[in-house]
């Protein structure tokens, strides 16, 4: 059987030294680099005196907790994506986090049925459209299969996670078949082998290797603010929010789970409810280009310069239950080929 392939990178602890007087401490794993949760953990701390223990990485911390056992002293796992999410859940560590105030904060569909974890934050796959040959501004997800992109399109590898989610979102629209025809008709568009990332794929729709790229909606507004070498390419490119036919954009989360053996659970609860109230939505959506999980917090002005999201209302849980039917889908047509 196809799986999903994620890459093996060492892990690097940055522990966050316990401010003076901090009796209470909360011990939190990570995948976002720590300079860009430093600032809300910094603000978790004023708000409520606990202290927050990081420890980053790029992989691998889902084995790291299971290998550690009951003797864990994560509490919290701050993630990206639903295939980290859900590989987190599959190996057995985490809890229900049992939150009324994330049950009545987080809407439904970004939140697992059975409690194991809930997002934080949202963010979209989507179109780098090249400004001077692409003159629509409205895209299918379905419409990329169609020949007229023949030649036209840049991806990064179909295994990779993002792209998994979203494949694995077209398989919960329109069953395994479909999928199937569509991704080879995906394949058949494209204008070179999947490779690189989200950056490099706008890097080569700038340099007129082909008209459209697919990219997560924060690393447009990373070159474009962020990374003056990488400017020129969001110059060169526009952004179009597509849809799924009568539907919406697909959205992925960047969500949190509570440790199952958690050594300080009453502070990790405390995290994960603040990390969804106003004050951290607002942090968190400016430092990662992300859009809020709780209605009514203010867009980054970047963000909500791509026009109106309307999110896709397909439950994050279950593209979840389509990852693997989606990895095996892109080995079967040979997509990375």
């Amino acid at each position: 059987m196809s799986r999903i392939r994620t890459a093996a990178f060492a892990i690097v602890a940055v522990l966050l030294p316990l401010p003076a007087g901090a009796a209470e401490q909360v011990n939190v794993y990570t995948y976002r680099e720590t300079k860009l949760v430093q600032p809300l953990f910094e603000a978790f701390t004023k708000d409520t005196g606990i202290a927050v223990n990081v420890i980053s990485a790029s992989s691998g911390l889902e084995q790291r907790i299971k290998a550690e056992g009951d003797k864990s002293p994560a509490d919290v796992l701050l993630t990206v994506d639903i295939g980290r999410i859900d590989e987190a859940v599959q190996a057995g560590i985490t809890q229900p986090i049992g939150s009324a105030v994330i049950d009545e904060t987080v809407p439904p569909r970004y939140r697992d049925p059975k409690g194991h974890w809930t997002g934080i934050s949202m963010r979209a796959r989507v179109i780098y459209a090249a400004k001077d040959r692409v003159k629509q501004d409205a895209i299918t997800y379905e419409e990329l299969a169609d020949p007229k992109w023949k030649g036209k399109i840049c991806i990064r590898s179909g295994q990779h996670i993002y792209n998994n989610a979203l494949f694995a979102a077209y398989v919960a629209k329109h069953g395994e078949a479909k999928a199937e025809e569509w991704l080879r008709g995906l394949k058949a568009n494209l204008a070179q082998k999947p490779s690189g990332g989200d950056r490099e794929t706008a890097r080569d729709v700038a340099a007129g290797k082909c008209d459209i790229g697919i990219g997560n909606t924060y690393y447009w507004a990373l070159m474009m603010n962020n990374d003056p070498d990488k400017k020129p390419w969001a110059e060169a490119t526009k952004v179009i929010l597509p849809t799924f036919a009568g539907g919406g954009t697909h959205v992925n989360l960047s969500g949190v789970l509570l440790a199952k053996h958690a050594p300080n659970k009453a502070n990790g609860l405390k995290l994960i409810e603040w990390l969804a109230g106003e004050k951290a939505q607002q942090i968190y959506a400016d430092a990662n280009y992300e859009y809020p999980i709780r209605p009514g917090v203010p867009l980054n002005p970047t963000i909500a310069s791509y026009g109106k999201l309307t999110a896709d209302s397909l439950p994050i849980a279950e593209i979840a239950a389509q990852r693997k039917t989606a990895s095996t889908l892109v080995d079967k047509v040979g997509f990375d080929n």
